[in-house]
């Protein structure tokens, strides 16, 4: 069977994932990897730099910024890549893109398509309080997310997941789904099944600005906030005298029904921690914060 040449394209950890997947399975090799350059690596938050194993694997290495300019084309075609494969990348692949691939576009989404289709899924998952996701490798069209699947794996999502274990788990989810599918893509018997229009649901794209916590909000709900919003991502914030203040952990607290405070006070403080009263007589002890070196003052009431 002849070796099935693959062009890669993202710059995150996904990419990683499809690398290493590729270039370790037999008859596979990668004709080309498009990434960013490090220049811009503020686009994805969780930016990997590929290039280290791209070199060491010999692999050609083409840096864009964006994927549907002409130069980024022909750099592509003469890669002579069998097929492609977007994994991680910011942008909509554009028709004269799936042109060189006609009918030979493999995309991944990290949520069980058709539900959630488009931007932040992991953060929407947790934020909608998902009881069960999925990775998806899907056929990219001229959609978003819209794609025949190729192949899901789906796993269940704990009650206090964070984006950073949930994201772990969609890693797994696509090595498994790669290593499957990669044979089924060199035996030319890959699934196309269309997805279930009826069941589509989408998720909006989110900004740091999103992060921003609202202590006029249940305790739960802002703990949501923070698990959903933490690690690679930019994190739920507030201010404290004037400065930016990220919470990356936080734990519900008892001592909300025994305080008479406003939303936002703190009202309990340690070196390690400190807890703040919330709506319904709530309150959050937050154990992992940055932007501040010491836990603010007592009865200081964050957000102001």
């Amino acid at each position: 069977m002849p070796t099935k040449r693959a062009l890669l394209i993202g710059a995150v950890e996904t990419t990683r994932i499809a690398f290493d997947a590729i270039t370790r399975h037999p008859g596979w090799d990668v004709a080309a990897l498009v990434t960013l350059d490090p220049a811009h690596a503020a686009r994805h938050s969780d930016y990997v730099d590929l290039r280290p194993a791209a070199m060491e694997q010999g692999c050609r290495i083409v840096h864009v910024d964006n994927i549907n300019r002409e130069d980024a084309l022909s750099a592509i075609r003469d890669a002579g890549a069998d097929i492609a494969f977007v994994m991680g990348w910011s942008q909509i692949c554009g028709a004269a893109f799936r042109d060189l691939f006609p009918g030979r576009v493999v995309g991944y989404h990290p949520a069980a398509l058709p539900r959630l289709r488009g931007r932040a899924a992991i953060p929407w998952t947790i934020l909608q309080q998902e009881p069960i996701t999925a990775g998806t490798l899907f056929w990219i069209d001229a959609g978003t997310d819209t794609g025949a699947i190729l192949d899901q794996q789906y796993f269940h999502v704990a009650p206090m997941e964070t984006a950073a274990s949930l994201y772990a788990k969609h890693m797994r989810a696509l090595a498994l789904m790669l290593d499957r599918s990669l044979e089924r893509l060199a035996a030319g018997d890959a699934p196309r099944l269309a997805q279930d229009e009826s069941c589509a649901t989408w998720a909006a794209r989110r900004t740091p600005k999103d992060g921003l916590i609202d202590w006029r909000r249940p305790a739960t709900e802002i703990l949501r906030l923070i698990r959903a919003t933490g690690h690679p991502y930019p994190g739920a914030f507030t201010r404290s005298n004037g400065a930016e203040l990220h919470i990356w952990a936080a734990e519900l607290s008892d001592m909300g029904g025994r305080h008479a405070a406003s939303a936002g006070q703190v009202i309990a403080r340690t070196a390690e921690n400190f807890t703040i009263f919330c709506d319904q007589a709530t309150a959050l002890t937050v154990t992992q914060w940055s932007g501040v070196d010491k836990p603010p003052r007592l009865h200081a009431i964050l957000g102001e």
